[in-house]
């Protein structure tokens, strides 16, 4: 039995599902707190007047810090190679992130670097990035294919991830994002571009199902990139196979992807800066969930961001994540999401760490197991140098974390780094 004595205060939602609208800002909220962990499961967490009298293997001592849930990050790119900060520096200059896409650079660049990679390359560089994650309070983490845009290399991606796995301090759920974008050779092509279409349908997909090698399926739906007829194609035969969907959706522009991710019953509709009413109001009356990129337009320098309160008042599902990627993103802190959520999205601390917990985890179907810290459910939870949970949007630009817990076991994140 482990005991994490001595905190100031347990902050966390409360559930086995996701919650929407108002009951978002609802947090257990406990004061002078201790958590009681047994093989790997919360079995006390309350004041720690009331803790019960067992036998005690080990007791860590949280001085005075906060606990939160591990942060759920459900939308990554982790498993790439290369990097792209001469087209950041492009950006800062101008150029838009179609223009660099356009004449070259964007995914397609980081399409390169991943072909060249080997399987061993992409592992060490899931578990540098898992390490970063978990420094920053991560627990569980989705991750994508999709810069392979080839068979062998799309199958390499998500090998990767599948050793990564067994080693890796955060729990990886992997996603097999083919339909990323069209391979570079051939994307000016029509019919070459529907070839690639049915290329992952009647290939790629059959062939990840056999290893199994995802969970989820994602499809990039958005003007210059997958139609949403070709979208749908894909994610349809995914779900054929067991792979359940997600999407990307109306990022760059309203292109109704928000109400397809609903009628096709994708697990999130992710992005969603140009959603429109009519997809708000599709989501708020689903269980697809609006998954929410803030570091994506922060990182692209945009004035837009998805219209977090107009989701959250209508209705919808929640959830915030990374978008962890060389070219719009690039960055692990789920503490850098949460800040931003709250201060440029005007998301309340509570929403947003609702979002970045139990709604994330309920997007990748584990809403039952993780996502809040309560007796039964996997012991996944970070300590803060913190008096409350205020602090993680207050003070902000800093590293709070000082302890971070997966299954109850006390995670070292330094055995990953390069």
């Amino acid at each position: 039995m482990l005991l994490i004595r001595n905190l100031s205060q347990v902050a966390t939602p409360i559930g086995a599902a996701a919650v929407r609208g108002g009951a978002m800002r609802s947090l257990r909220v406990i004061d002078r707190a201790a958590i009681l962990i047994d093989k790997g499961r919360f079995v006390f967490v309350g004041p720690e007047s009331d803790c019960p009298n067992l036998r005690i293997d080990k007791d860590i001592d949280a001085r005075g810090g906060m606990a939160l849930p591990g942060f759920v990050d459900s939308h990554t790119h982790i498993p790439f190679a290369g990097s792209r900060e001469s087209e950041f520096n492009r950006r800062l200059k101008g150029e838009t992130y179609e223009q660099i896409a356009a004449s070259g650079g964007g995914i397609a660049s980081s399409v390169h670097a991943t072909r060249k990679a080997t399987e061993d390359e992409l592992v060490a560089n899931v578990l540098a990035r898992a390490n970063t994650m978990a420094r920053y309070g991560t627990t569980t983490a989705e991750a994508k294919s999709g810069y392979g845009l080839e068979i062998e290399s799309e199958l390499k991606q998500l090998r990767a991830l599948k050793r990564a796995s067994e080693r890796s301090p955060v729990r990886l759920i992997p996603t097999c994002l083919a339909a990323h974008e069209f391979p570079p050779e051939s994307r000016g092509k029509t019919a070459a571009r529907d070839g690639w279409v049915t290329t992952i349908i009647e290939e790629i997909l059959p062939m990840v199902a056999k290893e199994k090698l995802a969970t989820f399926c994602d499809a990039f739906v958005e003007r210059g990139v997958f139609t949403p007829e070709q979208g749908a194609s894909v994610l349809r035969a995914a779900r054929a196979l067991g792979m359940t969907p997600r999407m990307h959706a109306d990022e760059f522009a309203d292109g109704d992807g928000a109400a397809l991710a609903v009628s096709l019953g994708a697990a999130s509709a992710d992005h969603l800066m140009h959603v429109s009413d009519r997809g708000i109001e599709a989501l708020a009356k689903s269980p697809t969930v609006a998954n929410l990129l803030p570091a994506t337009s922060f990182f692209l320098m945009s004035d837009r961001y998805a219209p977090a309160r107009k989701l959250i008042d209508a209705g919808a599902i929640v959830s915030l994540s990374t978008d962890c990627n060389p070219g719009s993103s690039m960055t692990e802190s789920m503490q850098i999401v949460v800040q931003l959520a709250t201060l440029q999205m005007k998301m309340t601390v509570e929403e947003s760490l609702t979002a970045a917990t139990l709604n994330s985890a309920f997007s990748l179907g584990l809403a039952g197991e993780t996502g809040s810290i309560e007796q039964g459910k996997r012991a996944d939870f970070a300590i803060l140098d913190a008096p409350n949970y205020l602090h993680l949007v207050y003070h902000f630009g800093v590293n709070l974390v000082t302890h971070v817990f997966r299954d109850g076991q006390l995670l070292d994140t330094q055995s990953h780094s390069r």
